[in-house]
């Protein structure tokens, strides 16, 4: 019985989405990747995790809490001089990538800045990002 169960966890976790994607804002080592975890494949629930990095400065890990899977398309926007600001439905979330650090978000709606594109799950629930001229 014990030996089966052992045999039978990686059928559960066979499903399960772990990716991640980066948007390089230049080539030395300064980017903003976005991680989704969805823990069971049964889950129609992920965590998002955003990794800020500009080397040798800093790098920072952020939780920006849970998103569904179906649909998920998370927009990316430069707002400012190092500041970027992500979106998904009515969730947003902005860092700067200075000092790599989490700032208050602007509302949904309110969202301004130049359009970078979109990470989005593909065809193979991979994460991918896309440019604006070849976003989903």
């Amino acid at each position: 019985m014990r030996k089966s169960f052992f045999l039978l966890v990686p059928l559960l976790l066979a499903g399960c989405v772990n990716d991640t994607a980066s948007y390089r804002i230049d080539p030395n080592d300064h980017a903003i990747t976005l991680r989704v975890v969805q823990d069971y494949f049964w889950s129609k629930q992920a965590k998002l995790l955003l990794t800020a990095t500009r080397m040798p400065d800093c790098q920072r890990l952020v939780d920006l809490g849970e998103v569904t899977l179906s649909g998920l398309e998370i927009e990316l926007f430069a707002s400012g001089p190092n500041v970027y600001t992500l979106r998904s439905g009515e969730d947003v979330w902005q860092v700067e990538t200075q000092g790599c650090t989490e700032l208050e978000a602007p509302q949904a709606n309110a969202v301004t800045g130049q359009a970078l594109g979109v990470f989005h799950l593909d065809e193979h629930d991979k994460l991918v990002f896309a440019a604006p001229d070849t976003a989903p």
